[in-house]
């Protein structure tokens, strides 16, 4: 049985192509989360009114890939110590989140946040300002068409991903 994974790390285009490149993923899309506004337009949260993040829904095969290798993923695929922002990205809609949607997956999330903070820290790096949420009670809108799997129809297209740097430490129980 397959599972789904939320996460937001700014602009979704870039964080979509890594998602899909990775064996065990099944299936991936980009849409709005966290917001207060049904169906949103791109044009809506960009304005910063709606407050949605740009996300990514993953959809893998637990059986092939583990929530925690997502998960390390995630983590360096942006940098999550920037509130709001992502390179030259600013607005609520560049923020970083995940969105939970099993316990297993909640208590994983808090692990590695706190496995990799420990690590931004030893490099002189600020405190992760992720937010870690249920994705119950949270819509997933999907997003316009135009906007699925952008990076393989434009593959020289804009990919803001601004990461730390930092490698997410090996570990054996997180």
């Amino acid at each position: 049985m397959n599972e789904i994974a939320y996460f937001a790390t700014g602009c979704f285009w870039g964080a979509e192509r890594r998602f899909w490149k990775l064996s065990g993923v099944v299936k991936t899309s980009v849409g709005y989360m966290g917001g207060r506004r049904e169906n949103p337009t791109y044009e809506q949260v960009c304005t910063g009114t709606t407050h949605h993040a740009e996300t990514v829904s993953v959809e893998f095969d637990p059986m092939s890939i583990s929530y925690l290798r997502l998960l390390e993923e995630f983590w360096t695929m942006h940098d999550p110590t920037s509130l709001n922002k992502q390179g030259g990205d600013i607005g609520t809609q560049y923020r970083s989140a995940i969105f939970t949607t099993t316990p297993q997956q909640m208590i994983e999330a808090i692990n590695t946040r706190d496995v990799y903070e420990a690590e931004l820290k030893k490099n002189g790096m600020s405190e992760i300002v992720t937010e870690i949420v249920e994705a119950k009670g949270h819509t997933y809108w999907l997003a316009e068409e135009y906007h699925q799997r952008y990076l393989e129809k434009n593959p020289n297209g804009y990919d803001c991903h601004s990461s730390t740097g930092v490698a997410f430490p090996k570990v054996s129980n997180v």
